[in-house]
């Protein structure tokens, strides 16, 4: 593949993976919430006539100075826009540059004198900066000088590619700009690989058990409950990125639920129901494997929904979770974790879980569109100037296939969701009764893993790490991974750049408690070269049990194998 860096497939993959879609309470946001921001400016511009004379003015001064040659605004060096030598030396389009560039400052020192409070200010800003970015020249074709000359290099052919590029998005794609080139990725031959069978399923999801590739595994098996928003495979991606081979290759028993993709008649599907899949995933590996204890790992809204499932056991006194992973996970959110967190309010939370109760479904599709314009410029304008522009075809790329992938979500969790969000459900604890109890993770004292990744902007980790401070066990490993939300977790052996930091003294069969205060925990690491993973391997292999004998066959006489992995739900 191609490792272009200016708008090319390596920096479009690079920016994309870091803002794969994940569920959070922005995703209850919308266009309401977008115009009570706007709003807000609205009503500062008019309730201050002479202020609003005075940035024109001043946004004017600017403009006579770009006419006349005498203006130094230039872009800030690494806008990977603003790279062509044309922006530099062709007085046309570097006075294009300066015009943007003074209604950006222009735009800035104006939110700046607003008379608003801290998260008015930042909704203004937020606001502000999508718009800014949208009138950028590089967004067009004649504000584009590297497409331009795009178009000149292949005779015309970049706009005509560029123009079905656009027509098959508006056709095929539901208007959004396309991510990722999905025909070089096939299901079950290139993706999600690993063998396995399905020996479990209800109208809610299947249990895929993976085929062992030693001859003696431990005996405690090993569940992960993936997000409800995305599929499955993401934890069998590739052979040299697979969580699920890594696994199954140092004899860990491997099981991965698999949820179905929500229509309208499974709205009612709430955090209830999909805690009793998960427990019927726990009674299926109990019986396939004889053991009466599973070690169990969940990422995202998966860490959540695992999260809910210790409290209720722990409630019922249910003993039978061992060892806990839980990778990328926000349990203790604050509004500031948010990159958008400002354009939250009680108001906006109420008009989410109303606009929830009213739906059977909220699309995948809608989901996936809402989250590109939270970060319009690393999912939405570099594929436009790469796709359309530049007449390229997107990036063929196995995470962004994935996440171009999307499922639905029912009307019914999300509601759940968003009262865990509201409540702080794992903060205070024993306050709200869901899924028949009062939610209480400080009983849960299960060995505990948790990760974080150090650029993820979707689950900042400081608020991953918040976790280790609301469960009542003594033995919890804090990892920080190199990278962002995704491939913080995808970040394998055979990768040369992989790094991760951990508490000093810390080893797989012993940790200390790590302290409340993040910065106290993050002054007593030390960086370890290499991947996670295989520390995260000893810990789990030291909670797994004896070695025993692996079986000849998959599943058992009351849960026999049925379709080959990755299985039927995660074709729909």
């Amino acid at each position: 593949m191609s490792e272009e860096t200016n708008n090319g497939p390596r920096t479009l993959i690079d920016e994309a993976v870091q803002s794969t879609t994940a569920l959070g309470p922005m995703m209850g946001l919308a266009q309401e919430d977008f115009v009570g921001a706007i709003g807000v400016l609205l009503r500062e511009t008019a309730s201050d006539p002479a202020r609003t004379m005075r940035h024109t003015q001043a946004f004017s001064e600017d403009v006579i100075k770009i006419m006349t040659g005498k203006s130094d605004l230039a872009p800030n060096p690494k806008d990977k826009r603003f790279m062509d030598p044309a922006w530099h030396f062709n007085p046309f389009m570097k006075a294009s540059a300066q015009y943007y560039l003074a209604v950006q400052k222009g735009m800035k020192s104006w939110v700046e004198e607003l008379e608003l409070d801290d998260i008015e200010k930042d909704r203004a800003n937020f606001i502000s900066t999508i718009i800014i970015d949208a009138l950028a020249p590089t967004n067009t074709l004649a504000g584009n000088p590297t497409a331009q000359k795009r178009m000149i290099d292949s005779g015309g052919l970049s706009l005509v590619k560029g123009l079905k590029n656009a027509y098959n998005d508006m056709v095929y794609n539901d208007g959004m700009v396309s991510q990722v080139d999905k025909k070089p990725f096939k299901l079950g031959e290139n993706v999600a690989t690993s063998k396995g069978n399905v020996v479990y399923r209800n109208e809610m999801m299947e249990l895929i058990q993976y085929a062992p590739t030693t001859d003696e595994v431990y005996a405690i098996p090993q569940l992960t409950i993936p997000p409800q928003i995305n599929k499955m495979y993401i934890n069998d991606l590739s052979p040299e990125k697979s969580v699920v081979k890594w696994q199954v290759d140092n004899g860990i028993q491997t099981f991965v639920i698999s949820w179905l993709n929500p229509q309208k008649e499974h709205g009612h599907w709430g955090m209830a129901e999909y805690i009793t899949s998960c427990r019927e995933a726990l009674d299926a590996i109990c019986e396939i494997t004889g053991s009466d204890k599973v070690n169990v790992s969940g990422g995202c809204s998966g860490g959540q929904t695992l999260a809910m499932l210790l409290s209720k056991l722990a409630a019922e006194e249910d003993e039978r979770v061992n060892a806990v992973t839980l990778m990328v996970c926000v349990l203790h959110p604050k509004q500031n974790d948010l990159e958008a967190g400002s354009l939250m309010s009680k108001n906006s939370l109420q008009l989410a879980k109303q606009r929830a109760a009213k739906q059977d479904v909220i699309p995948g599709n809608s989901l996936a569109r809402g989250f590109a314009w939270l970060r319009p410029n690393d999912l939405i304008w570099n594929y436009v100037i790469n796709n359309y522009l530049m007449g390229d075809d997107p990036p063929a790329f196995d995470v962004l296939f994935w996440n171009a992938d999307a499922t639905n979500l029912s009307a019914s969790l999300m509601g759940d969701f968003l009262t865990i969000f509201e409540t702080l459900a794992f903060v205070n604890h024993g306050e709200l009764n869901m899924v028949d109890h009062n939610v209480d993770i400080s009983k849960i004292k299960n060995d505990m893993f948790i990760l974080g990744g150090v650029t993820d902007h979707i689950t900042p980790w400081r608020a991953c790490y918040r976790s280790t401070q609301l469960f009542g066990s003594k033995n919890i490993e804090f990892i920080l991974s190199q990278s962002g939300h995704m491939q913080a977790i995808l970040n394998p052996p055979t990768n040369p750049k992989a790094k991760y930091f951990k508490l000093k003294g810390n080893t797989p069969d012993k940790q200390k408690k790590p302290p409340a205060d993040v910065d106290k925990w993050l002054s007593g690491t030390e960086e370890v070269k290499g991947s996670w993973w295989p520390y995260w391997m000893e810990w789990l292999q030291l909670r797994a049990g004896d070695k025993i004998p692996a079986a000849a066959s998959l599943g058992s006489k009351k849960h026999p194998p049925m379709e080959s992995a990755p299985g039927l739900y995660v074709l729909d």
